[in-house]
């Protein structure tokens, strides 16, 4: 009887090993195979110093105080024209809302459905007492090791001004698009978008445009981030979390902290908010996870291919280290982050009142809604009043990978790039393209920066920079991407 048991134990492995060394071995490549293209003529070394001229001008962004920068801003308009007279001789320019620009370059074939390109003109501040931590100065423009240096050059004014730079080659050559292509440069991006890109989107509505495909800023250009990739794996953003905040609130009665009550206003919103980091909303393996996971996995080696090509029988093994890392584990759940607790003011007080503020970053698939019920029952304590705040938004619409949009980043990518492999992925942060699913089905995040992972922290961060070399290349791949609007629509 234990022989026979065994045995049959050992077919069962041996079936399990063999399927999974077929399915490993059968699951394709999803790359898109692409003739290689003629290197465009591209100054860069001049390009690097036009970037640099914009980084001075300091279009930092305010929630609380929309219009006090606007004087930066009609610096940086001014200085745009001036560094792209032809752009601004040959596209239609308009100012929306406060700051906000839309460019609109009309094509020769107006039954086809137009296209945007984004990108947004102001950046995030210099955090106080970071300053001295950067190698140059932040706002000082300077080139320095094969650099472009300081705040803006990666978020977001290095995307911007490579797509003026590839349309002003562009148009210098006589190239004209066959759909219509507009830009879009909001002013306010980091701090929601509903002033600039918002308007525009609106604006667009209202004259009945609808686009093909947008492309924001997003997802990178990963060389050496993920494991057992050996090459750099380009992704494209097919959606973005939503982003809700709620804050709490806990009224009792406030008293003199020597004779303190069992429960204190401090003690029981400690305690809830504790419960409610333990208790993370559920992740798995699904959506746009499973689709990169899908492309990346053919194109790795050894045990990382096997194990994402059988994610039928690894899945929770994969997923377990997954969510070890923060960043892979934003990619698999809806992500609970305490960022705010405020209660009392004097050391022999009990406050009356505690207050803390809760912000999730929203996978598709959940809702506003569904993450207050869970924030609900994770606290446990029906005393705390919920509040939620106005500028929540729900995730993203997921963009198809099927669509003319995406192919056509994806082409552009691998032209551009011919050492990486390009895989969809899932946006963790917030960017002006979420405003956009008002006038397109299918709307990607990319942004063809080269990035290491000790780059990363550059975002936001201090010693912000974008190599020129790389610089070059991101001119290159908005060209290739417009140039291949004038090709034929494929059958």
């Amino acid at each position: 009887m234990l022989k026979r048991i065994f045995l049959g134990l050992l077919l069962v492995l041996m079936a399990l090993v063999a399927a999974v060394a077929v399915k490993t071995w059968r699951t394709p490549s999803q790359q898109l195979a692409v003739a290689p293209v003629p290197k465009i003529e591209i100054d860069v070394q001049a390009a690097a110093k036009r970037l640099a001229g914009a980084i001075p001008i300091r279009t930092v962004s305010s929630l609380d105080d929309p219009a006090g920068n606007l004087a930066e801003f009609d610096k940086l308009h001014a200085y745009l024209a001036q560094q792209f007279p032809k752009l601004h001789a040959t596209l239609k320019k308009e100012v929306v809302g406060q700051r906000a620009l839309l460019y609109t370059w009309t094509g020769t074939d107006p039954a086809t459905k137009p296209i945007a390109l984004m990108a947004h003109q102001d950046m995030v501040p210099i955090a106080p007492g970071t300053e001295k931590a950067w190698t140059v100065d932040p706002f000082a423009g300077e080139i320095k090791d094969g650099y472009v240096w300081g705040r803006g050059t990666l978020d977001n004014k290095g995307n911007l001004f490579a797509q003026m730079e590839a349309i002003e080659l562009l148009i210098t050559s006589g190239f004209k698009p066959r759909q219509t292509v507009y830009l879009v440069m909001g002013d306010d991006e980091e701090v929601s978008g509903l002033r600039g890109g918002l308007p525009i989107a609106e604006l667009l509505k209202s004259r009945n445009v609808r686009l093909d495909w947008v492309l924001d800023e997003g997802l990178l250009i990963l060389d050496g981030v993920l494991p057992g990739l050996s090459k750099p794996a380009a992704l494209i953003g097919l959606a973005e979390k939503g982003y809700g905040t709620f804050f709490l609130s806990l009224d009792t009665a406030p008293g003199h902290s020597s004779m303190p009550p069992q429960r204190s206003a401090i003690g029981s919103m400690s305690a809830a908010l504790a419960r409610l980091e333990a208790t993370p909303m559920p992740g798995a393996i699904q959506g746009v996870a499973a689709q990169m996971f899908g492309a990346l996995a053919p194109e790795m080696g050894g045990v990382n291919r096997v194990m994402l090509s059988n994610l039928w029988l690894t899945e929770p093994l994969v997923r377990g280290q997954l969510e070890k890392s923060p960043s892979s584990n934003a990619m698999l759940r809806t992500t609970t982050a305490l960022t705010i607790v405020r209660a009392g003011n004097k050391d022999n007080v009990l406050p009356g009142r505690a207050e803390a503020a809760v912000n999730f970053r929203i996978l598709p698939g959940d809702t506003i809604d569904s993450v207050e019920a869970h924030l609900r029952k994770a606290l446990g304590n029906d005393e705390i009043k919920i509040k939620r705040y106005p500028g929540n938004s729900e995730p993203s619409p997921v963009s198809p990978t099927d669509s003319t949009g995406y192919r056509a980043i994806q082409q552009a990518v691998r032209q551009s790039f011919p050492d990486v492999v390009v895989a969809p992925g899932l946006m963790t942060a917030a960017t002006d393209s979420r405003h956009f699913s008002l006038v397109s089905d299918a709307v990607y995040r990319f942004s063809p920066f080269r990035m290491k992972s000790e780059d990363l922290a550059r975002f936001h961060g201090t010693n912000e920079r974008v190599a020129i070399s790389n610089y070059g290349e991101m001119i290159g791949f908005y060209h290739q991407l417009l140039r291949n609007t004038n090709a034929a629509p494929a059958q």
